[in-house]
């Protein structure tokens, strides 16, 4: 069944974090917060609606580094449950999907629940001052991919964060599986 997470709080201040990269190394928030605004994405290996949008994640995390926003994703489900989740998945999958941005491990969970995370893809844009100003979705797509000449909601949301300082006053909510809670 479908996840979908409460409409952006604006405002609302980015939690911060130290979680483990790909290579064990912690990440914090700090590290990736970009000058121009920050996206933080909660993902996870397996779910369907990830897989259909994750080469559209590594295109639009390219195209907001060139607008000065950092990008990070964070995967916080209980692996030990849902193994495809497994650090070595995500090695994998980050590795196979050409991961420009950190991939972070969020093993007690405690950062997902921090920010309300709810569905795996879970997407949430800070301006430069880290307050949120997007909680929407990347694009129409769901469980499979919508067409290519889809409106990047999520990348015009970014950039118009990026040069106002603000998010769009309408936004549509992301679509995903649930947070596989322990």
């Amino acid at each position: 069944m479908a996840a979908h997470p409460p409409i952006c709080d604006f405002g609302w201040k980015a939690p911060d974090f130290a979680l483990p990269g790909l290579d064990g190394q912690p990440v914090t928030l700090s590290d990736v917060r970009g000058a121009n605004g920050t996206l933080v994405m909660f993902i996870c290996n397996h779910c369907p609606y990830v897989r259909s949008i994750t080469d559209r994640i590594v295109r639009e995390a390219a195209a907001l580094d060139e607008l000065g926003i950092g990008v990070v994703a964070i995967m916080s489900n209980d692996w030990q449950s849902y193994p495809d989740d497994s650090p070595q998945n995500m090695i994998r999958f980050a590795d196979e999907n050409k991961f420009t941005f950190p991939y972070l491990l969020d093993q007690d969970q405690s950062i997902a629940r921090a920010y309300d995370a709810v569905c795996t893809p879970d997407f949430f844009g800070f301006d430069a001052g880290l307050g949120l100003q997007y909680r929407g979705r990347l694009d129409a797509s769901g469980r499979q991919a919508a067409a290519p000449d889809t409106r990047r909601e999520l990348y015009e949301a970014m950039r118009q964060i990026a040069e106002t300082g603000h998010g769009p006053e309408v936004q549509t909510s992301a679509m995903g599986c649930a947070i596989k809670w322990r």
